[in-house]
């Protein structure tokens, strides 16, 4: 009789006990929560007002590796550094790249650079775009990649984990739809300005063509801000992005000149869907 109220008091333990994960940004904790709900306890490790290009995790979250059960790695650039760390704190950990399944794309170039720095520009750039989570299709692949590894680390839950996921599949759906119609009288090719080029996928997906601002992560000469100034008005751009760690000394120049607002947006903004809605009603202008 011991044995087999042991045996139960285990299974309870089991069914209830929280998946422990780590994930590398804020939006990887909103689909991860959408898709595991009651089930799992998030932790991100690069924290809000932190870039993840050379984020250097703290000692307490280091320590939250130590009990976590699941890594979820999406592609961000701190990662080349860290995640063999992160397996060496913790061999039963599971890692897990949700970026699976995803192609990505390269890095966009700026258009007004002089001839005399394309070189130098291309090397600068070269590199592969890490936000690939601004493009619902690319959301999807990452969902499904959440989905089994969740399954794969505690089967007890997995027709939660299923609900979860179909319900958060649909809400991509629903964002993806609401984008299209925003964008629907928006002419195909249309460009919009950003500070930093982490919109190419959303670009992508919705056939438009962001333009980036920055020149080798530097304010434009003034020579190259009159040149924008001219492209903008003849593109009829109606959005100007700029992320909240840079300076928008120069966007706001040009915004003046062409008669449009300055729109401070964060990739890693943890509310996913009205972030992307948020993008495209700007394009459009609305």
């Amino acid at each position: 009789m011991k044995k087999i109220a042991l045996a139960m008091l285990f299974a309870t333990v089991s069914i209830f006990a929280k998946v422990n994960a780590v994930v590398s940004i804020l939006p990887q904790k909103t689909f991860v929560e959408a898709i595991g709900g009651e089930h799992v306890k998030v932790t991100t490790m690069v924290l809000p007002g932190h870039e993840p290009h050379s984020y250097e995790p703290k000692p307490s979250q280091m320590k939250v590796l130590s009990d976590a059960d699941i890594y979820f790695s999406i592609g961000v650039e701190f990662e080349n550094s860290w995640l063999d760390k992160f397996r060496s704190q913790n061999k039963n950990m599971l890692m897990v790249d949700s970026a699976k399944g995803i192609k990505r794309m390269k890095m966009s170039a700026h258009h007004h650079e002089e001839e005399s720095n394309k070189n130098k520009e291309h090397n600068e750039h070269s590199g592969l775009d890490p936000h690939i989570w601004l493009s619902p299709s690319n959301v999807k692949i990452i969902a499904k990649n959440i989905y089994d590894a969740l399954i794969k680390a505690d089967p007890n839950n997995q027709s939660d984990y299923q609900k979860g996921y179909e319900e958060f599949f649909s809400k991509i759906d629903k964002t993806d739809k609401q984008i299209k119609e925003i964008l629907k009288d928006v002419k195909p090719k249309s460009k919009f300005l950003v500070f930093h080029p982490a919109f190419g996928y959303f670009a992508r997906e919705y056939d438009l063509v962001q333009v980036p601002i920055q020149t080798e992560g530097k304010e434009p000469k003034p020579r190259e801000l009159i040149h924008i100034i001219k492209e903008a008005k003849k593109d009829n751009v109606k959005a100007i992005f700029v992320e909240p760690e840079f300076s928008d000394k120069s966007a706001k120049i040009i915004a003046n000149e062409i008669g449009v607002k300055v729109i401070k947006f964060s990739p890693l903004n943890p509310n996913w869907s009205q972030n992307l809605i948020k993008i495209a009603k700007a394009i459009a202008g609305k």
